[in-house]
């Protein structure tokens, strides 16, 4: 018996690193590719749409951008800006969707560019003929068109640059990125104009995010460092394992970090760290989750998840799931509150997990949740984009519990009455 694989929602012709969900159009975007190297794959981001028919997600892509010799290593949304860290740059691109019209567009000689054509994936024939997706014209889909903004080098290392990580404050007036020179560099948005620069660490930047109201940015090192700072000075530095004393000090380092809100506690917020073994053994310890106070910086709970060495990390709009994938391919969503694991799948992907997102809170996003409690999207070197879902959690209403504990009182009652008269 095979094993068990998450449904495959959509699959690229190149090696995919990055996916979003654009809260308002709902659009999924991923993007990846084979780099500069001459392999003969290419480079690019594609935009789905993400429906629900029959209680089965579906995706079909509306348009392909290409993006030349860069591949898309990382990515994030600023409303219809894409801010993607591809080589040493940080590439913003602006996106818009319109209604298409029905007039013939003269062809490009040498299919570069931007494509709008829509197309569905479709199941494989019966004799196995065809790819993976089968192209299906649709007349009347939105058709969209994406525009480069502009670029600013946001890596200067003198061998391989690589922007690692991309991010926007909440309120979209800054730029953040982390690249392999081990620099923050932070820029103002929308124009573009560099606001400060610091060596953050001794190593390439892993992660980077900042608080909601932008007063803290946080970073994550391959040089077993998680620091806080507050603009270009060090504010703290973070230790998860002061109570754990059989964990020494190169045992472990840091992968990911990620600000979340507190469901039903405005003023709350919290901090999460994913915590990685350093070197690989035979019989592999752990992996860990911390979570923080978002505001003092102080542990709260630490638990493990898994042997797999972790690889990326999400965290829901509203702060209730964390959603994980491991080098092995592996997909997993926890309980923030708890750090208790809600659901896994073993290698769903076979190789390692690039991306995970969830499905955000928006009206939008809503329609096509159906009757889940959480939807995930996680994305891989297979080329697959695979969708997670978990089902709502039977529970019953508070006065159906008090009404069933009342009959159980009175029943009670009377069994005593029964077996002992004059008890009451």
């Amino acid at each position: 018996m095979g094993k068990r694989r998450a449904p495959e929602l959509y699959r690229a012709p190149f090696p995919l690193y990055t996916v979003r969900i654009e809260p308002r159009t709902g659009l999924i975007i991923t993007a990846g590719g084979g780099g500069a190297s001459k392999t003969g794959i290419k480079n690019g981001m594609h935009f789905l749409s993400l429906d629900l028919v029959g209680g089965v997600h579906s995706a079909t892509l509306l348009h392909t951008h290409e993006t030349d010799t860069r591949a898309t290593m990382c990515m994030c949304l600023g409303g219809d800006v894409i801010a993607a860290g591809q080589d040493a740059n940080c590439t913003l691109m602006r996106f818009s969707q319109h209604t298409a019209k029905q007039e013939k567009k003269p062809a490009a000689k040498d299919g570069a560019g931007d494509k709008g054509a829509a197309r569905k994936r479709g199941r494989r024939g019966q004799n196995g003929e065809g790819g993976g997706d089968v192209a299906q014209m649709k007349e009347d889909s939105p058709q969209l068109v994406v525009e480069d903004v502009g670029a600013v080098q946001a890596d200067l290392s003198p061998q391989d640059p690589c922007v690692k990580c991309v991010r926007f404050s909440g309120d979209l007036k800054l730029l953040l990125s982390g690249g392999a020179d081990g620099y923050v560099r932070v820029w103002e948005f929308p124009s573009l104009k560099e606001k400060f620069s610091f060596r953050a660490h001794r190593d390439e930047l892993e992660d980077i995010d900042i608080s909601p109201d932008s007063k803290h940015i946080v970073t994550v090192g391959r040089d077993f460092e998680c620091s806080v700072w507050s603009g270009d000075q060090l504010a703290v530095g973070l230790c998860w394992h002061e109570n754990m004393p059989q964990i020494t000090e190169k045992m472990y380092r840091y992968k990911s970090c990620r600000f979340a809100r507190v469901e039903d506690q405005k003023d709350a917020l919290r901090l999460y760290t994913v915590q990685i073994p350093h070197k690989r053994d035979r019989k592999p310890p752990p992996c860990y989750i911390t979570k923080w106070d978002g505001w003092a910086f102080l542990p709260l709970l630490t638990k493990p998840c898994g042997n797999e060495v972790i690889s990326c990390l999400s965290v829901s709009d509203s702060g209730t799931f964390l959603g994980l994938g491991t080098v092995t391919g592996s997909v997993a969503i926890y309980i923030a509150f708890s750090l208790q694991k809600l659901y896994y799948i073993q290698e769903s992907h076979g190789i390692v997990v690039t991306d995970v997102t969830f499905l955000p809170d928006s009206p939008k996003s809503a329609a096509v949740k159906g009757n889940n409690e959480v939807v995930m999207l996680s994305v891989a070197v297979d080329s697959r984009c695979q969708v997670h879902a978990v089902s709502n959690r039977r529970s019953f209403p508070l006065w159906l519990v008090l009404f069933f504990c009342g009959l159980m009182v009175v029943g009670v009652i009377l069994l005593l009455q029964s077996l002992f008269p004059g008890f009451i």
